[in-house]
């Protein structure tokens, strides 16, 4: 029986010891982790402890005009100006008149092409001959009808006026009269019928002379000789003229510009192709929102330029806010700290220039450029270069 106990008692002695050394162990950890938390809180309140004695021993130190001790920056006059606040897009060159050229018949074969890929056209000018041999045929036939009809309702004519002269002389029947006359009417009909037809016929003929119907450049010329002009195929049109007198530049705008983006809106168009820049206003903004993109269509006419073409990329950038007079200042000079956004000046404080901070409110950010609504004024001496690194009171001085 006490061979049993012993090893028993061994086992429970050291499970707890395992017990107590694992406890011991997590409380050292926790200890240490509080003690770190404690540092840490201590440094931070010392930091800012030591930033706030550097600041009023700048003050009451006298010795702080050493020269070693002076800052040297660059200041900026704060003006005031016209601030405007501009939509960044993306659009592209597009032309009010693009005409696809296509036969106003069934089309044909090819026996001309008189315009060339990049040549000017007029509006009118004949572009396309196309085969007009049977068209030419119909022609001759009808005239040739015609003429026949002609020959006999003259005749026709001549018999009733005689046949009316005979009459009125007692001679011969009424039947014969009437005859005469159904005969000429008959004839009459018949005739004017065949000069629709003779018409009709050089109206076809017509449609072998394939004209522009506006002014431009022919932008697509995919037709030869011996080939069938039909306007439109599945490699796209056979002749595309283009108007370049009239073009626009068009995007898509989101949705939430709606309410301050409309008709004669102010627009800057720059063409990065070929490093040009037109000032215009917004000529159209579409009715509905897009279902997908959630946007509108705006457009902006453009002047004629024979640098732009059609579905040229270009961006758009359409003035959505305007202020007049306004605080503007270089965004790379605003901090931040615990109390806010604020900017460093320079005061002239009896002859010597000292940094002095000021809390300010911003607005609209368009570029580097920052609008300041409360906080400066027209006249204040804005430190642009050296700022990072200057304290409340620092005594300054410039390169000029």
């Amino acid at each position: 029986m006490k061979q049993y106990i012993l090893p028993s008692l061994i086992a429970v002695l050291f499970l707890s010891a395992c017990g107590n050394s694992k406890k011991e162990g997590d409380a050292a950890l926790n200890d240490k982790k509080a003690k770190l938390e404690k540092l840490k809180s201590e440094s931070d309140k010392n930091s800012q402890e030591m930033l706030k004695l550097q600041e009023e021993i700048s003050k009451l130190d006298t010795s702080s005009s050493n020269p070693a001790k002076i800052k040297l920056v660059a200041l900026a006059p704060v003006t005031q100006q016209d601030f405007n606040h501009y939509i960044e897009l993306q659009g592209k060159v597009d032309a009010e008149n693009i005409s696809y050229i296509s036969p106003r018949g069934m089309g044909g074969q090819v026996k001309a092409v008189l315009v060339r890929q990049g040549d000017r056209v007029k509006k009118g000018q004949l572009l396309l001959r196309l085969d007009d041999a049977i068209q030419r045929q119909q022609v001759v036939a009808a005239r040739q009808q015609a003429g026949g009809i002609q020959s006999q309702l003259t005749l026709a004519r001549s018999i009733y006026k005689r046949q009316k002269n005979l009459w009125e002389q007692g001679i011969g029947t009424e039947v014969q009269l009437l005859t005469a006359q159904t005969n000429v009417s008959t004839l009459e009909a018949q005739l004017r019928q065949v000069n629709e037809g003779v018409k009709l016929s050089q109206e076809q003929l017509s449609t072998a002379s394939v004209y522009s119907d506006v002014s431009g450049v022919a932008d697509v010329v995919n037709i030869r000789v011996g080939e069938t002009f039909q306007g439109m195929t599945a490699a796209g049109p056979q002749i595309k003229i283009v108007n370049t007198s009239n073009l626009k530049v068009v995007s898509n705008i989101p949705e939430n510009y709606l309410g301050t983006v409309q008709k004669g809106t102010a627009v800057v168009v720059f063409f990065p192709d070929v490093n040009k820049t037109i000032n215009t206003t917004v000529s159209f903004t579409g009715a509905s929102i897009d279902v997908n993109n959630r946007g509108f269509i705006v457009e902006a006419k453009l002047p004629a330029d024979p640098a732009l073409k059609p579905n040229q990329l270009a961006t758009m950038k359409i003035r959505d806010y305007s202020s007049p007079n306004s605080v503007i200042i270089p965004l790379k000079t605003l901090q931040n700290d615990e109390q806010g956004k604020f900017v460093m000046v320079a005061v002239d404080e009896k002859g010597k220039l000292f940094a002095r901070k000021r809390t300010v409110n911003i607005g609209m950010l368009n570029g580097d450029q920052l609008e300041i609504k409360t906080g400066l004024k027209a006249g204040d001496q804005l430190i642009v270069e050296g700022f990072a690194s200057l304290y409340e009171g620092q005594q300054l001085k410039t390169s000029n």
